[in-house]
């Protein structure tokens, strides 16, 4: 009896033993991941990440930017690079500077469904913020553990809003391949600012030394912002849009990742944002500039949150003769002069046009090139006799007759303020 019963007390000892040390670590582990207090001056002291983009020592996951984003529920929505079947699990450290205090919460992880094949796409990783205070920073981790001095940390944007937005705003991602095409850049800006743009955001990769010289003219004007995107330091970056055309790690030199970034960068900063590429000029037809165009779709829709408009090629193959403009001087700038290119390929039939889009950034939760994937708003189709996309490229359609394509002038209207305020920038750079 005394030797069973002293193996009974042994083995309640041990169960309770057992029972105490997991109720113990599952404390700790909860208390690890929820809420800790640290030492003073800990990831707030760690390592600031000020480049566009920064890679994780996982290798497969690529920081942009966090920003607070409250509009469903109260989180910092982080804009990243991630590869989709490898990052499985990622960590957001809060930092509060004052109390000596870390929130560390579980992210969620969505990557965007527009990857085009591509293993690696645009991501947004979601992190639940404290409940009682309001985190200024914020770092990124594959684990809840780790040396806190060691992780980079980012500051967290659009947690005040800054100053009064502008109307409009272009985003144009990217720009990659030593790009040269100075001539119809110019062109672009220069329409651009006839319709009315406040600022052009450029996501850049690479261009010609003469480019750099034009772009520094448009930063010393306050009209250009450019956002270093050295994607190709940290991927293969693909010049094409799909995977089975350019077999690499992200798609277009992550565009679809730079058009979200520039969405939320500029929430609070401009009441709308035009997401087109260089070569696209979003022109109105029924109206004289962007302002009175937006200021009548806005009060003919007013839930909107997405404006698409159609996309129309104006092949550089095609030439109209500009002898009239007396622009010779012109001939001496690399690039496409859009003046020459009025005539415009036909849709066509059951074949996709894709659109670019004037949005509104504050509606907007994720984008891709073409649609928006998700807003809280509706989309609206702009009418080709409101407004079209002039995209002066490669031709489509390369083998219809010149009798088979369109004349459309649109363009022409604005040719006497065009020309002037080229040629006037183009001395000043160039000529």
């Amino acid at each position: 009896m005394t030797c069973c019963g002293t193996k009974s007390v042994l083995v309640v000892t041990v169960c309770i033993a057992i029972f105490v040390s997991i109720m113990t670590l599952s404390f700790l582990q909860k208390r690890t991941i929820d809420f800790v207090p640290v030492m003073k001056k800990s990831i707030c002291e760690g390592i600031p990440a000020d480049d566009t983009i920064t890679a994780l020592k996982d290798n497969r996951t690529f920081i942009i930017a966090p920003y607070y984003d409250n509009r469903k529920n109260k989180m910092t929505r982080v804009i990243a690079i991630a590869h989709h079947k490898d990052v499985k699990e990622l960590y957001c450290w809060f930092c509060h500077p004052s109390n000596d205090e870390i929130h560390i919460s579980k992210a969620e992880i969505d990557v965007h469904s527009d990857r085009f094949g591509f293993p690696y796409g645009a991501t947004d990783l979601h992190c639940p913020e404290p409940e009682d205070w309001e985190p200024r920073y914020v770092s990124i981790h594959w684990s809840p553990y780790g040396d806190t001095k060691q992780l980079p940390f980012f500051k967290i944007k659009n947690r005040e809003p800054e100053g009064s937005p502008v109307d409009f705003t272009v985003c144009i991602s990217t720009m990659f391949g030593e790009y040269n095409n100075v001539l119809q850049f110019v062109q672009s800006m220069e329409m651009y600012r006839i319709l009315g743009v406040d600022r052009v955001v450029i996501y850049k990769n690479s261009c010609s030394p003469l480019m750099e010289k034009v772009l520094g003219f448009y930063i010393a004007e306050g009209v250009v912002e450019i956002i270093p995107w050295p994607i190709d330091s940290y991927l293969k970056a693909a010049s094409r849009w799909h995977y089975s055309e350019d077999p690499k790690d992200i798609g277009y030199y992550g565009q679809i990742t730079a058009l979200n970034d520039c969405i939320y960068r500029n929430m609070y900063k401009s009441r709308y944002l035009m997401l087109n590429d260089m070569d696209e000029i979003i022109l109105p037809i029924k109206y004289a500039n962007w302002k009175t165009m937006m200021q009548n779709l806005q009060e003919q829709h007013p839930g909107a949150a997405v404006f698409l408009f159609e996309n129309h090629i104006f092949p550089k193959t095609v030439f109209t003769p500009t002898d009239m403009f007396n622009i010779s001087s012109w001939s001496a700038v690399p690039g496409v002069n859009i003046l020459s290119h009025i005539i415009r390929e036909p849709d066509r039939k059951n074949v996709f046009n894709p659109r670019k889009m004037i949005v509104d950034p504050r509606k907007v939760v994720q984008t891709s090139v073409h649609s928006v994937l998700h807003a809280y708003g509706d989309n609206i189709y702009v009418p080709m006799n409101d407004a079209l996309v002039y995209h002066c490229r490669v031709p489509l359609q390369a083998n219809l007759p010149r009798e088979s394509l369109i004349k459309d002038t649109t363009l022409w209207r604005h040719n006497v303020s065009l020309i002037g305020n080229v040629s006037k920038v183009l001395q000043q750079i160039i000529l």
